[in-house]
Parts: C-alpha cells; structure tokens; sequence
C-alpha cells in the first residue's frame, strides 16, 4: 500500500504543473464554500439572536386557543384572565429549562405631540422581565435616555423615527388613544423616558414599548393576549412546546403555542434564502471540482498508457490500475482541501482584521461582518471533496484499467 502511495504521489510530482490547476481548482471550491457557510452560520445566529433578544419574542409564545384567527375580531374573548395568567404561569414556571414567563399585551392606535398625530404599534411589557429577556441585546441596541420602569407607568420608549415624526425628545410628552377591546375610544398621556432604534427601518417610525400595566389601562383590561416564554437554550424550543402544550391540556386550558421562529417570518424568509443560495455554490463547486479531477485524470492516463501497459504485464490487475488513479484523485482532493483549509484562514484572518461592516436589506443601522471558522464543517466538506475526488478520478481509472497490454503498449 504504501509503494502504491509513493508512485501516486510521484505521478502528482511529475505533472506539476496540471496537478497544481486541479489542487487551484480545489481549493477555491473548499475556501468558497467554507466562507460562505461560516457566513451564513453567523448571520443565523446573529438573526436568532435578533429574533429571541432584539424583538423581545423569547423562545416560546403562548396564545388563547383561536386568537390567531379570531383575535383582532373578537379580541376580549380570545385574551388570557387574570386567573389563566396565573395559572399558566405557576404551571410554566415549575419546568426546569424555563427561566422566565411573562405576560405581554399589544395594543395600536394614534400617538399625538398635540400638534401633529400618527399610528403607533407599541408592546406592553413587565420593563425587569423585558430586560431579562434583551439580556447583552440591550447594549447592541442602547436607549437614548431612561428604559422602561414599573414605577413611572405612564413612561415609554419611542421608536426614533416615530419620534423624529412626533419632534419628541426624551423627557417630552404626548396623548396616545385607542379602541378598546369593547369599542370605546380612551386616551392617556405618556412621557418619552427614552428613544430606540428598532433596527428595521419599517417599525422605526411606528413603535412604541409600554409598560404592561400601562398598556392595560389605555385598553381598560385586566387580561393579557399573550404569554411569552424564556428558556435556557434556544435548542430546547420544540420540546419545551410539545411538553408545555400537554400541561396545559391536562389542566383544561386551551391554547396554541408558537415557536420563536415561527413568529419571526424574517428569520424563516433569510434562511430559505440562504439555503438556496449555498445550495447554488456547492452545486457549482461540485461540478468544477469534478471536471478538473476527470480533465486531470483522463489527461494522464492518455499521457502513460504505455505505463499502464508495463504493469500490467509484469502482473499488476486491472483492479491495481484503477486503485493507483483513484489514489492520486484522492491525493488531489486532499492537497486542495488543506490548501483551502490555507485560503479560508488567510481570508477569515483578513475579515478580522479589516473590521468590515455593511447595511443589510430593510436595516436602518450596519453591523459587522462576520465569517465564522467551524472546524468540524471543513473537516466534513475536506472529507467530501476527497471522496468526490477519488470518485471523480475512478471513471478515467477504469477506462485505463480496460486497456490490453498489447495495445497499451503498442501505444504512441
């Protein structure tokens, strides 16, 4: 095996310069899908992040049965009591991979600076659990001026371009009205505690954050429509669902439950998206790594026909020839994978340095671009571009292996 090993790496070694092309060829291939997926892998998680932190969803929304299809109709009888509050809670609570439930009410209407009026969409929300929730998010995405608090009820934060539409600054004041829930009008003052970017330039000029009690008394309601749900691990979603939907059942409440992901349908579009995208690179990898193997491959054998005719009349079986091809076709897979194992680190190192940053579609801010290094990813796709290689390289290797002596060695 290993005299196999020296002859396939001397075949290598001795057309340099075809086997430097196809090693080229290889690498780009590894180093391009490897960036691309440290990409995509740190913008999934920096939209998860964005997703459970940034929009305040938690893991886990706990809605009354029906309220995603009757609730703007009818929404008194499609909200959660005071009692089912609770109840909920107390149940939730008791499960060893929640950290924090949290009721939530959203409410919309007109905000007005007394001189000029808009609409608003805002979220009412317990401001301790609301910071429990943003966790290291909050200073990602700061607040000019003063958060949330239980003790000023009538204070809130502003959405900056709402405010910028309002000519509100922190400190100043204003008069948001709604319907409520049995269609009467109310209207309440509020204070700008602080201003905030939404991160998304279609909500900055519509939201508003409430205090949860405030949020009751403009709808003149002790019910809340959701219940949001913080677990220790985002990867614990699906089976904290399944568990917590069957608790529920058995005490006879009624309701449906909806992952992070479900909610956020920017996630789920950017990651369809994504997919696709590196779908349509490894596919043209795939075929540029092939045909460079086979090119490389076939040239060779035309190039040591009477080679192959020598061993195979001092005895070597046509199995032997196609293993020798096959070798060096893996042996080419596997200087290209380390040498774009080289190419990604070089590169990654590069992104690193330079600081780079860019304004993705619908942001209002930029962020910083980050290419991930995921050793365990580029040992899996070295391993399958060796393969793919070696396989790549059987089929001129057995054209090879099919040659008569005498023909091979008649050849010119």
């Amino acid at each position: 095996m290993l005299s196999w090993l020296k002859i396939a790496f001397g075949n290598i070694v001795k057309n340099r310069r075809r086997s430097l092309v196809t090693i080229f060829a290889v690498a780009l291939g590894f180093a391009s899908v490897s960036l691309f997926q440290g990409y995509i892998h740190n913008t999934y998680s920096g939209l998860r992040n964005a997703a459970i932190r940034g929009e305040g969803l938690a893991h886990l929304t706990i809605y009354k049965k029906g309220w995603q299809l009757k609730g703007k109709i009818d929404p008194e009888n499609h909200m959660f009591s005071r009692e089912e509050i609770r109840t909920i809670t107390n149940i939730v609570e008791e499960e060893d991979d929640v950290i924090l439930v949290t009721p939530q009410l959203q409410i919309s209407g007109l905000v007005s600076n007394g001189r000029v009026s808009t609409i608003f969409i805002a979220k009412g929300v317990v401001p301790e659990d609301e910071r429990i929730i943003k966790g290291t998010w909050a200073a990602f995405r700061p607040v000019n001026g003063k958060r949330l608090s239980s003790t000023k009820e009538y204070g809130v934060e502003m959405a900056v371009d709402l405010a910028a539409i309002l000519t509100i600054s922190p400190g100043g004041d204003g008069v948001v009205m709604v319907t409520t829930p049995d269609g009467q009008m109310n209207a309440l003052d509020i204070q700008v505690s602080g201003i905030y970017d939404t991160g998304t330039e279609a909500t900055n000029d519509k939201y508003l954050r409430v205090p949860f009690t405030f949020a009751q008394s403009l709808y003149d309601t002790a019910k809340a429509d959701r219940l949001v749900v913080l677990l220790d691990n985002w990867q614990k979603t699906e089976k904290a669902r399944i568990k917590i939907q069957q608790l529920l059942d058995d005490v006879g409440i009624a309701c449906e439950i909806k992952t992070w992901n479900e909610q956020s349908l920017f996630y789920s579009k950017v990651r369809s998206m994504f997919d696709l995208i590196f779908l349509f690179i490894f596919s043209i990898v795939f075929v540029v790594v092939t045909m460079s193997v086979i090119n490389t491959m076939g040239m060779a054998v035309l190039e040591r026909t009477r080679e192959i005719g020598t061993l195979r009349a001092i005895g070597v079986k046509r199995s032997g020839i196609s293993q020798l091809f096959a070798m060096e076709g893996a042996m080419l897979g596997l200087f290209g994978a380390l040498f774009g194992v080289l190419l990604n680190c070089i590169v990654w190192a590069g992104i690193r340095f330079a600081e780079l940053s860019y304004v993705p579609p619908g942001n209002s801010s930029s962020v910083p671009l980050i290419v991930g290094l995921l050793p365990k990813a580029m040992g899996g796709l070295a391993l399958f571009l060796i393969l793919l290689s070696l396989l790549a390289a059987i089929i001129p290797a057995r054209r090879a292996a099919k040659l008569s002596v005498v023909e091979a060695l008649a050849h010119v």
